[in-house]
């Protein structure tokens, strides 16, 4: 069945003639940090050679998720406050924005995103509070976990309408109503997609297993963490519009013991406090999307 699966999604997106791609400038820029020797002036040229990319990489620094003292104004200064580390998800971050615009879809992009950036947000948190060592990874593979699904809405929008038809006023999940209609779902879809795009393998692992974490095959905690981000973000108001009242056990989910295991200490979250603590930043989430996208959203 997870073969037939994937083929299906493959030949899903050979079917695609123009499928997105991410900018030349983000590639470029996502290879110039492997080199050791790389300046920053070399660097801040060459982002801003992309205007909307430089806009928007200022947008993200001067949003709540980075707390900048004082506003930050230039590429520069961006890339002097944030340090090298963080460059490469930013880019690739507006990247994936950009190769989505312009389309519509079979549902709101603005609550794609907003879901998005939250599970984004939740996967940093919980990494920190589990102590996992690469919190700047949890939140871009959280931003880009559900690219299947934008795909999905832009390229079959008939079919998916159904689907997201199918789902309204249901405590049903989109991939099994995916793989009912289609054969296949937005977790083997994003995976095709991610494998074009050249993601490392930890990406392309939690976009495959991030309704499945115990089929983990790089790091089970990494998807565990996003798992559970994209969990608490259905329930809290960031999700994709009009399920906020679907709910989940957290004794009885899978990622809840890998997290556990992985991190004795987390067993003592409480959680109906971590909720309250996630709907503070639900308005920052909403005002990040809609500052990244000012102009450009209907």
């Amino acid at each position: 069945m997870e073969n037939s699966k994937m083929l299906k999604a493959q030949s899903l997106i050979k079917g695609i003639n123009e499928l997105p791609t991410i900018p030349e400038i983000a590639t470029r820029v996502i290879n110039l940090l492997d080199n050791p020797d790389v300046e920053l002036e070399e660097l801040a040229d060459m982002i801003l050679t992309d205007q909307v990319m430089a806009s928007r990489v200022v947008k993200i620094v001067n949003s709540p998720l980075f707390k900048p003292m004082h506003e930050i104004k230039s590429i520069k200064r961006a890339l002097i406050y944030l340090g090298f580390r963080h460059i490469r998800e930013i880019a690739l971050t507006c990247s994936i924005i950009k190769a989505f615009e312009g389309k519509s879809g079979a549902f709101d992009i603005k609550n794609f995103w907003e879901h998005s950036f939250g599970v984004g947000i939740v996967a940093k948190i919980i990494a920190q509070r589990v102590r996992y060592p690469e919190v700047e990874k949890a939140y871009i593979v959280g931003i880009v976990h559900d690219i299947g699904e934008v795909f999905l809405s832009y390229y079959l929008k008939d079919d998916f309408q159904k689907i997201v038809d199918m789902l309204e006023g249901t405590p049903d999940s989109f991939v099994d109503a995916e793989e009912s209609l289609l054969g296949t779902t937005h977790c083997e879809v994003g995976l095709c997609l991610a494998k074009k795009w050249n993601f490392p393998a930890e990406y392309c692992d939690v976009i495959l297993n991030h309704h499945s974490p115990v089929e983990a095959t790089h790091d089970s905690t990494l998807v565990a963490i996003i798992n559970l981000a994209d969990l608490f973000c259905s329930v809290r108001q960031l999700d994709y519009g009009g399920r906020e009242w679907v709910s989940f056990n957290l004794a009885e989910e899978p990622s809840w013991g890998i997290l556990k295991e992985y991190a004795p200490s987390f067993v003592n979250l409480d959680v109906e406090r971590f909720c309250y603590e996630l709907d503070d930043r639900v308005l920052e989430v909403h005002d990040l999307v809609n500052s990244l996208f000012e102009g450009m959203m209907k």
